[in-house]
């Protein structure tokens, strides 16, 4: 089978470009590894930033349909110290450049854009390689194969795309998320709820951090930060969801027991959630027919940008091609120019410092002023 635009990966990032191109008449066929859309929670709440994300929507064309899934009200920001005193307390006056929105409901939202069987579930990459003459084949876990002359890894960290362009492979960033939930926090949980408040609240210390969102409904997810080395988290048993929860809340001993609740009283086993990075300023020579964007392009441990450059990424690369609907590899390499210095700078943002985790005991009042310079 042959395809004129092949995307491995129906995350946001590859989602933007089958989107955009669809937009501008392109067709584009999206491989995903996932049997259906509905094969997996999709993760938290992501806030979608007026600079990238929400760039990548208007040319996209659905920024009236994700007006609509925005989550009213969880822009309010609170920083709390271990005691649970409110260091600052930031309501959401509907002013703010970062709605947030599901991530779940923001992929069924540009799924729902795209012609039917735009994305072909169910197919997972198991080997890339060139075929000379600009032309690329994936052969997938269940035998099939396609043969394309423009394919995009859209395919994550861990991207099977990546090795036609570079060697780099992710390493671990020194931290790690434990990932809990409280449902129906309002009745059940009162006392932890409160202390969330109605959008976003981080509780920073040297190496360690508690940060929840509250999602839909009075849904608390929790992101419990450490700064650990991977054997740490290798010695917990975290089939042992008891054990592993005390073993976790051992670490923020003497904090105050609205804090401590967030991991206590999860409603679900705790997730290790551990972060790993691809080498900062990561970029490759053209080659022709082939190209990155998102986690798989220049994957970093969480500061906030990830799922906005990878949306970025997607509808920039697809407005390039349609820019060039006869030179794939101008297209390309313009994309590219543009890609490798924004993705550069924003890996400078330190992830630590944006988690609350870096190991001094200033982080607290840099994450105040850091919210309180984009609230103006």
């Amino acid at each position: 089978m042959n395809s004129p635009v092949t995307i491995i990966g129906a995350g946001l990032g590859g989602l933007t470009l089958a989107r955009v191109l669809h937009v501008h008449g392109i067709p584009a066929t999206v491989y995903e590894a996932e049997p259906s859309p509905a094969a997996r929670t999709q993760g938290g709440m992501l806030d979608i930033h007026d600079y990238n994300g929400q760039l990548a929507l208007r040319a996209a064309g659905l920024m009236d349909e994700f007006r609509a899934i925005v989550l009213e009200g969880r822009e309010a920001m609170r920083i709390l110290d271990p005691d649970g005193n409110v260091l600052f307390d930031k309501a959401d006056d509907g002013t703010g450049g970062r709605p947030e929105a599901m991530r779940g409901e923001l992929r069924q939202m540009l799924i729902d854009s795209l012609p039917a069987g735009t994305v072909r579930w169910g197919h997972k990459a198991a080997e890339v390689r060139a075929l000379g003459e600009d032309r690329h084949e994936v052969a997938f876990a269940d035998g099939t194969t396609v043969v394309t002359s423009l394919l995009v890894g859209a395919d994550g960290a861990w991207s099977r795309v990546r090795p036609l362009l570079s060697d780099a492979v992710p390493s671990y960033a020194g931290t790690s998320f434990v990932e809990t939930y409280l449902f129906d926090a309002d009745t059940r949980h009162p006392a932890a709820a409160k202390a969330v408040g109605g959008g976003m609240m981080i509780a920073p210390s040297p190496g360690k951090e508690i940060f929840a969102h509250r999602e839909s409904g009075d849904t608390l997810h929790m992101y419990v930060a450490l700064s650990r080395p991977q054997d740490w988290f290798a010695a917990i048993d975290f089939t042992d969801a008891a054990a592993a929860t005390a073993r976790i809340a051992a670490e923020f001993e003497g904090w105050a027991p609205e804090l401590t609740a967030l991991i206590t009283d999860s409603d679900t086993p705790p997730v290790l959630r551990p972060h790993y990075a691809l080498p900062t300023g990561h970029r490759w020579d053209r080659v022709p027919g082939v190209t990155l964007l998102g986690d798989a392009a220049h994957l970093t441990a969480p500061n906030g940008e990830g799922a906005n450059l990878a949306m970025l990424d997607g509808a920039e690369l697809g407005e390039a091609l349609a820019r060039h609907p006869d030179d794939t590899e101008a297209a390309l390499a313009e994309y590219e120019r543009a890609m490798f210095p924004r993705s550069a700078e924003a890996a400078t943002f330190d992830g630590a410092e944006v988690l609350g985790i870096d190991s001094d005991d200033n982080t607290a009042q840099r994450l105040i002023n850091m919210f309180a310079d984009n609230s103006r």
